[in-house]
């Protein structure tokens, strides 16, 4: 049994000023043939879940094709080329064409792509797939986070959704996929597949799996897992809220064994809870920006260290509101991590040297959210090509590059580390990364919304959100869609 293993992912804030190129992807790094499957090996991922399963299963073998999902500067770019697109979709297809006899076809996609001249992309790769192909499965694997419609459905043969976020599940359900496919090319299960969309849409720092009501629905999804032998797989996207793309929102889909009326059934029943559930999902508060610098520097001062505080809607990386509003109000002790300024850092490059002296401006140069270039002077305590191994549950040894990546040292114990591009904090590695030490800190400043959580739940002194200004905001309202549905909660009351 030969089983290809392809991979086409990008998160895209469509409300971003920069499109993702070609360029980017290939800056990232994108993998070919038996690179797809040795890369990922170890990794708890989605392709290491098709390992895992294709290990225990004699007489598998996976082929690796292609795997483009780690564009520069991730979910801050804006909508796909259409080259972009292209090249990547038209690569699977291509590989799969070549790859000889194929019994089966594994994607792992993301869901919240958006594609210039493609308004629904990975039905669109599914697609070109299926015409490479032919008249096998093709099982795809996606985010919490995917907006899709009954294009993806119409074009796949199942579809499994991460159930956690922070995103700890990933190998797991890339497995489930992976023994789905075994099964059905053994002829042991004929899947078939039912989609709602209950017609709400919420903002990605809510979803947290950890919290209700995210977690109520993601506990009903798994109790009728347990209890219908013929359901497969229960799958819920809350749907990623800042791709203005028309099949925004939260989307259900199940997959049952050749049992149809079941699948609408459970479907039906999934998407009628969801929407029973809109007001305390769509509804919450964070603090903005300067109550929540004033909340953090409170918990500092009462010892409850090192105080998390994320800003989770900044999609830029240049976002400055909270390390301007932490100047201001005179805390000490802290680490912004990280404000993303490749100009700043070439000029650190062609000025200055590790121990040496400076004062730039840094920051708030991608938009009108961005806020103001912040003056920082002191001295350059970090200037090197930074990588290192995330260690914590989110992607444990996955390597990540950043590129030339400076920190400076400022004022009484503070530190602002500066990346090219928006960078996601997920554990202490950066930090261990420059040098420092994350205990010994009052306060880490980072750009995140949930993924910090499966680390610093259970390692920080106190955590705080702030709702600061940004392209990703908690209030939906904040943002012009023209192209979503008409009559999504919370944007409109009617359903």
């Amino acid at each position: 049994m030969r089983i290809a293993v392809a991979s086409f992912s990008h998160e895209t804030c469509t409300f971003c000023p920069k499109p993702t190129t070609v360029e980017d992807f290939e800056a990232g790094g994108v993998l070919y043939g038996r690179d797809v499957l040795e890369s990922a090996r170890g990794i708890p991922n989605y392709i290491n879940g098709f390992i895992k399963a294709a290990e225990e299963s004699p007489g598998v073998d996976l082929v690796g094709i292609l795997s483009a999902s780690r564009s520069r500067g991730g979910s801050s770019g804006s909508w796909l080329t259409e080259e972009c697109f292209d090249k990547y979709s038209r690569g699977i297809a291509e590989g799969l064409r070549s790859a000889g006899k194929l019994d089966g076809v594994l994607l792992a996609l993301h869901g919240a792509m958006a594609a210039s001249g493609y308004m629904k992309p990975e039905a669109e790769i599914v697609r070109r797939a299926r015409a490479a192909v032919g008249n096998v499965p093709i099982m795809v694997t996606l985010d919490l986070h995917a907006n899709e419609d009954h294009e993806l459905v119409e074009a796949a043969d199942a579809v499994f959704i991460l159930k956690t976020y922070p995103h700890v599940d990933s190998e797991e359900v890339g497995y489930e996929a992976a023994r789905c496919m075994i099964r059905s090319v053994k002829g042991a299960i004929r899947p078939v597949m039912a989609i709602r969309k209950p017609g709400i849409i919420t903002p990605s720092v809510y979803q947290g799996t950890e919290e209700n009501p995210a977690r109520e629905i993601m506990e009903r999804a798994r109790m009728w897992e347990r209890e219908e032998p013929n359901c497969v797989n229960v799958s819920v996207a809350f749907g990623f809220a800042y791709a203005d793309v028309p099949d925004a929102g939260a989307t259900v889909i199940v997959t049952t064994d050749e049992d149809r009326m079941l699948a609408e059934s459970i479907a039906q029943d999934m998407s009628d809870y969801i929407w029973s559930l809109r007001e305390p999902f769509a509804g919450k508060r964070l603090p903005k920006t300067r109550e929540g610098v004033a909340e953090t520097i409170r918990l500092a001062g009462e010892g409850k260290t090192p105080v998390i505080l994320a800003d989770h809607s900044d999609r830029t990386g240049d976002s400055t509101w909270v390390l301007r509003e932490l100047i201001d109000q005179g805390a000490t002790g802290f680490c912004v991590a990280t404000i993303a300024d490749e100009t700043v850092i070439r000029r650190i490059k062609e000025t200055s040297r590790k121990g040496g002296e400076v004062t730039v401006s840094v920051g708030g140069h991608a938009d009108c959210y961005s806020g103001d270039p912040v003056e920082v002077s002191g001295k350059v305590e970090y200037l090197d090509e930074c990588s290192y191994t995330l260690t914590g549950p989110m992607s444990r040894g996955d390597r990540r590059k950043l590129g030339l990546t400076a920190m400076i040292g400022f004022g009484k114990d503070n530190h602002v580390i500066i990346t090219p591009t928006l960078h996601q904090v997920l554990d202490d590695a950066l930090f261990k990364a420059v040098g420092l030490n994350i205990k010994k800190l009052s306060i880490a400043a980072i750009k995140s919304r949930v993924h910090f959580r499966a680390y610093f739940n259970k390692t920080a002194g106190s955590i705080v959100v702030v709702d600061a200004p940004g392209l990703g905001p908690a209030d939906l309202t904040q943002l012009e869609y023209n192209n979503i549905p008409k009559g999504l909660y919370p944007l409109s009351e009617k359903r």
